[in-house]
This record gives C-alpha cells, structure tokens and sequence, in this order.
C-alpha cells in the first residue's frame, strides 16, 4: 500500500489550487465534505475508545515502565488528538486533487544489476504494519464490492481515465488507511499503541465503510456524475431464448417477473447478526439505498463476489409454492371430514378487485374498516352470488391469496397490541393488501414489497415490544397520513404505496436522529459516571498506597477515606494524573499521612490551608474543613481529642453526599461464580456492538419489551439500556445481562426477525407446515422469501 502524498516537506496539492475544471472541483469538494462529516463522528469515538483502552492498560500494567509507556501514549492521544483530524482531511484532498495524475508507471521488466554494496536490512515493524492496514482494507473492500465499483467507474470520469480500482480510489478503505497512518505519526505512537489505534479505527469507521460508500456514490449521482449508473450482473441462462420471444406470463395472462434469491432475503446479509437499526430505519443502510420497488423489468444489484449463487425463480412459482402448503392443510382438514364442497362457478379476478374498489372507496380514508378479512372475503361472494347465482366461488388462486393474507393477518394479531393507537390503521389497510395481494403476488414472496414496507412500519408502531413511552405521539398523525393516502388513491399502481413510504420513512429518519441525540447524551453521562467511578477508584488505590503499613487512629482513617478521598477524585477527574495539581495534591497526602503517624502535634499552617482550600472545593463549609484540616495535618492529639466534637463531626461526615455515592451504592453485589453458559453469554456480549436491540420477558405470560444496548463499559461492566425513543430505561452490569440471557429472560433481537411483518409471516408458513407435516418445507422456504 504505497502513499500517494507529495513528499514529507512539500504541501499536498489542494482542490483549490490543481486546476481541476469547475463542476469535477465542485463535485470533489461535495465528497470531502462527506468524508469530514463522516470521520469526524467516526474519529470522535475511536480517539474516545482508544484512551479509554490505554487507560485500562495502564491500569492493569504488571510494572512500572509498561505503566509508563501506556501513560505517555495517553497523554500523546490528549494532547494531539485534535490535529488528528485536519491531518488526514489534508491528505485526502491532496488524493483528491490528484485524481488526474498519471498513476505511477510499472518498473520495466527487463532486469537491473543488483548493486549489494545498497543493501539493506528491511525493518519488519514497517512490515508488519502495512500488512494489518491492507487486512483492514482488503476486507471492507470485499464487504461493499458494489459500491467502490460504481464509485470507481465515477471517479474514473471525474479523472476523464478508465475506470478506478478499489486500490486507486481517493477515498477508498486503503486510502483511508493510508491517511491514518500518515496522520498518526504526530502521536508518536508505539507500535503497539498504533495497532490498538488502527482496531478501534476499523470498529468505528471503516465498518460503516459501506453504508458510507452508498452515500458517496449518490453524492455524486447527484452532481451529475453518472446519475442512472446501475450494476445489472451478467448470468448463464439454463436454456438460450430468442431475443423476440415475448415474456413469460403465468395462466391469467401476467408477465412473470423473475426475481434473484437476494431479493426476496431481509436485507442484512447474515440473519443471525445483531439488529442496530431504529423503528422504520434499516440498520446501516440509507433509505435510498433500499431494493427498488416492483418493476416488471427490474433486477436489483447483486455484490460481487457473493456467496450465494444467482438462483432465479419467479414469483409465481413461488406462490405456487405457498399454495401447495395451503393445498396440503385441505387435504388434512377434508380428511378429518370438514372440508369444503364441490367448486361453483368461478368469480373472475377483475369482479373481485371491483368489488374490493367499490367497498374500499364506500369508505371514507379515516373511516371504520369493514370487519375482519373473512367478513371482506364473504361480502364479496355474497355480491357475486347475486349476480351469478348461489354456487359462485373465488378462483383458486384468489382464494388463496385471501388465506394467505388472512394468515399474515392472524399471526401480526399475536404481535401488536389491540389498544395501540396504530391498530386500526393496520385493520384500514386490509382492503388495499387485497387488491394487491390478487393483482402482484409478490407481495408474499418480497419481504421489501413496498405494500409490506408499509405495512410493517405500521404494525411495528403497535408492537407489543414496545414499552407505554416508547410510542411517539409524533409518528401517529404521519402513518394515518400514509394509510388514507393509501385507501384514497390506490388503483392498481404501486407508486402510491411508494410514495407513502417515501413521506413515511422521511419522518422515521427524523425521529431516529432526534432519538440518537438523546441516546447520545445518556451515553456520555453513563461515561461521565464511569470516569466518576475510575477516579475514586484510583483516588482510593492511591491513599492504600500511601498508608501502606502505618498505623493511623481509626478516626483518622475514616477522614482520608471519605472527604479526603473526595479531594483527590475531583482533583483527578479534573485535572489528570499527569497534571502538577494531582502530583501536589498526592505529595500533600503523604505529608498528611506522615504527620498523623508522627502525632506530634503541632501542625505545618501551610499544609492545614492547603487541606481546607481543597475541602471547600469539594463543597466542605469553612467551620468543617478548618476542623478536618487541623486533625489531618497532625495538628492534635487524638488521645485528647474532644469525644463530642469528634462524634459530631462524624455524624456530618455520615449526611454529607459524596462524589459517586450513587455509583458506590449500585455497585456489584457478590455473585457466584458464573456458570459455562452464562459465560458464553458474557463473551458474546463483550464482542456486540452499540446498539443491539434486545427483547426483556416482562412477565410470566411470557410478554416481551424492546430495549436497545446504547453503550457498556469492558473496565466497568456497566451497560445502558435506550428506548425507541432514546430515552434511558435501564442501567445494569453485564454481567446481570448474561446471566438473564442464559435464564431466558433476555434474547438477542437478529436482524433475521427485527421486522415484525417478516416474524409473523415465518409463524404463519410455520403453522401451514406443521399442519402439512413438513411437506414443501424445503422448496416454500427456498422461493418463498423466508427462512
């Protein structure tokens, strides 16, 4: 991984100053201000985890000069920490005014003299790093494939040159990387140091890389660069058709769309990966970024080098699949003798749709739904059964479409609260999902149908997950928006679902964001307590230390221990261990201690002001911090001291706050040792990352609530607990977790089952094959959109 930067010595070039033509220096300049907005945040925490980490280090150091090490690596990150940034926004750019330089040209082949009296030892450190940066590099580069391609063909017009690698890319995972390690050496970092430095940098930027990758890519599309660039991928048909062959079409005469396994998957690509995203918010992925919505002619994009092979099958194969299941639970139900008669006369399709337009439209946008589906489906017969006579049915595959619908229907009954204000709305949209069901049957194979889409931001504002606060009132007013709109305006044509969605999904986006500011400042006050409860923790290391074997009056003591030890955890939190204040205020507890081992009493007056200047800081009135001050420097006897003003002072110490006593009050109770599965559980929790959602059992019947993992703490074992909101619910050690989540009462939430929609749907495919025995379970799976 070769730098691209001018050499040490020389300024980088500057957008402003490379002479690029105007729209290709405006289009760089928008993506530089994307990248700035995107490391600021990204640096922010990796700086914060970084010292966080050295800390802990420094903490648990096995001797003196590894502390030392530790401690001056700490003070390097606090003290340049803030150039970091501008270093690397400077190197980029000069990447990015560079885009229409020539790369450098290959050696030629033909072979040099070697000249031995030049060689040279190679230094492994040097080495070893560029091997870890292109680990990193390489592996987000594999993870968003598709993106730096469409990025790569962008930037090779803003470069007017063939197409850009991964490699060569500006802004690509090894340039970044590369701007890091240049930036970093104001740190004068260890080599250690710079290898925790780039681990915390691939967990806080470059694994968003491809989200980010995603957002560049529409920066530029709409600068004008490539607007319409797609990625279709290349497939070997079965069979070869003639390109005048006309599309295929199921038996009513419908194009069949063939859709890619892809497709019809939730998006996250592991369904087992912990679930990070916000109500309505796909967790890192950009709403524009989502599979497009119905297109008889459209295929999605597909990563390259995906693991899964391009399997193609239609949706109506797919729904055929899903009704030889329903097929099969007939059969069980005419074997237990009651299934239904001879079929009558068929009810054509475009009859049931009228019927459905006509009772849809008889009904204002916000007014009362007409009952449940089953009470919908026998309206409908009973209207053609008076034009076609008493025998007249539903075709077969309309009839199913109305079970299957009825099943999903049933199934989301079981997940949302009946009481929720978004309830009726989910009752509203049945005569909508009809129509759609009976004209795309799709929308039971794609899990991001846009009528599911819908449908499921809707039912997930009833959940029963969701805590009393955890609605906002906010969000009522745009989904009963979305839904009339639906209701008043659908008429066959997709684009109106997608246009509720649209205005939906906008408003989602900013309640996510006002829900992550607020989640934000719990986590640093969280952090603020941690730091609390390092500072007195080390304040109180520090005092043992000092006290080592002497003998001082149990009353003595307790002074040090307690208002003391205040002293020296705010000096700390305030000032740093590697300040003078925090040297002098440890050189005044020896002096202290010296003093009351001594008992001579007389006492220094500079070190009794010292002492009462600082209790006052801590909140002590002067009365009390000049009677504390004069018995800590040694100034009486304790033989003679004035029982009743020492009792007294005793008891004011007893009702005073103290620095953390909130911390020191929750802190951990003993607990037996864990046992293999809670540990297992312990590990895991460890390794997840900010923002797991998990579900808590509220109760015996076995009720769940929703609650999201914002921040926790490996040196303190404390995590935080966030609402849908961002509202703080729940504080407790990991340790409590794990050991809840071996007992049952808390689960991970899977990015497999975060959608309520899509978990109702497995249930309902799950009951149609247990009725069946199993039968089609393979194959409905495969093609039907679920797992």
């Amino acid at each position: 991984m070769s730098a691209t930067t001018d050499p040490q010595g020389s300024a980088p070039p500057t957008l402003a100053t490379a002479g690029l033509p105007p729209r290709v220096r405006r289009a760089l300049e928008r993506v530089l201000r994307a990248v700035s907005l995107e490391l600021e945040t990204g640096l922010n925490a990796t700086l914060n985890d970084l010292e966080q980490e050295l800390f802990r280090l420094a903490d648990r150091a096995r001797s003196g000069s590894i502390e030392s090490v530790y401690l001056q690596s700490l003070r390097a990150v606090r003290h340049s920490r803030a150039d970091l940034l501008p270093r690397m926004l400077l190197i980029l750019e000069g990447q990015l005014a560079a885009i229409r330089r020539a790369p450098p040209k290959a050696e030629a082949d033909a072979p040099q003299p070697i000249d031995f009296r030049n060689l040279r030892l190679v230094d492994d450190r040097a080495i070893e790093e560029e091997t870890r940066l292109n680990e990193l590099a390489v592996r987000q580069e594999a993870r968003a494939a598709l993106p730096l391609h469409l990025l790569g063909q962008r930037f090779g017009v803003l470069a007017g040159s063939p197409a850009f690698d991964a490699e060569r890319l500006p802004v690509g995972p090894r340039a970044l990387c590369r701007a890091l390690r240049d930036a970093c050496r104001g740190l004068h970092l260890e080599e250690a140091e710079r290898d925790l430095l780039y681990s915390t940098f691939d967990r806080h930027v470059l694994a968003r890389y491809p989200a980010f990758a995603e957002e560049l890519d529409q920066t530029l599309a709409r600068e004008g660069i490539l607007p319409g660039l797609t990625y279709v991928p290349i497939r070997t048909q079965p069979r070869p058709q003639r390109r005048d062959a006309p599309p295929a079409a199921s038996a009513d005469g419908k194009p069949v769309r063939r859709v890619r396994r892809a497709e019809r998957t939730p998006a996250a690509a592991d369904p087992e990966a912990p679930y990070i995203g916000w109500l309505g918010v796909p967790a890192g992925e950009a709403p524009a970024a989502r599979a497009p919505a119905d297109s008889a002619n459209a295929t999605p994009p597909a990563p390259a080098g995906a693991a899964e092979p391009a399997l193609e099958v239609t949706d109506e194969n797919a729904f055929e699949n899903l009704r030889k299941l329903l097929a099969g639970r007939r059969q069980l139900i005419q074997k237990l003798g009651s299934g239904r008669g001879e079929a009558g006369t068929p009810v054509g399709t475009t009859e049931v749709l009228g019927a459905l337009d006509a009772m849809r439209r008889a009904v204002s946008p916000t007014g009362t739904p007409h009952g449940s589906l089953a009470d919908i489906r026998q309206m409908v017969l009973a209207q053609a059964r008076q034009r076609h006579g008493a025998r007249a049915a539903l075709l077969p595959a309309d009839n199913d479409a109305f079970e299957l619908l009825g099943l999903l229907y049933r199934h989301l009954e079981g997940e949302v609260r009946s009481d929720a204000p978004a309830a009726e709305l989910i009752r509203r949209l049945q005569v909508p999902l009809l129509q759609v069901a009976l004209r795309d049957h799709a929308f039971f194979v794609r899990p991001h149908h846009p009528a599911r889409e819908l449908l499921n931001t809707v039912a997930e504002a009833a959940a029963k997950w969701l805590g009393e606060d955890d609605f906002d009132p906010q969000l009522l007013a745009p989904l009963q928006q979305a839904v009339s709109q639906v209701v008043k305006d659908y008429d066959g044509d997709l684009a109106v679902f997608e246009a509720s969605n649209k205005q939906l999904q906008g408003q989602l986006e900013a309640m996510a964001r006002k829900a992550e500011l607020l989640e934000r400042r719990h986590i640093e006050a969280a952090r603020g307590k941690e730091r609390l409860e390092l500072a007195k923790r080390q304040a109180g290391e520090t005092l043992a230390r000092l006290i080592g074997e002497r003998t001082l009056p149990k009353f003595t003591r307790a002074l040090l221990n307690q208002a003391w030890c205040d002293v020296l955890t705010l000096t700390l939190l305030r000032q740093g261990e590697d300040s003078v204040e925090w040297q002098k205020q440890v050189d005044a507890t020896a002096r202290m201690i010296e003093a009351c081992s001594a008992g001579s009493g007389e006492a220094d007056p500079a070190l009794v002001a010292l002492i009462e200047r600082s209790l006052k800081q801590v909140g002590y009135h002067d009365e009390e911090a000049n009677a504390i001050a004069v018995r800590l420097a040694g100034g009486r006897e304790h033989d003679d001291d004035d029982a009743a003003t020492r009792t007294e002072l005793a008891i004011k110490l007893k009702a005073r706050a103290r620095l953390g006593e909130e911390t020191a009050r929750a802190g951990k109770a003993e607990m037996p040792p864990r046992t293999p599965a809670e540990q297992a559980r312990y590990d895991q929790l460890r390794a997840l990352p900010f923002g797991t959602w998990f579900e808590f059992v509220t109760n015996q019947q076995g009720d769940v609530v929703r609650r999201r993992l914002s921040w926790f703490s490996t040196v303190s074992d404390h995590a935080l607990f966030v609402n849908a909101r961002g509202q703080r619910v729940a504080e407790m050690s990991m340790d409590a977790l794990a050991r809840m989540m071996a007992a049952g009462q808390a689960r991970l939430v899977t990015a497999g089952r975060a959608r309520l929609v899509d978990r109702a749907w497995q249930a309902a495919l799950a009951t149609l094959r247990s009725l069946t025995g199993g039968n089609g379970n393979s194959e409905p799976s495969r093609a039907g959109g679920v797992r």
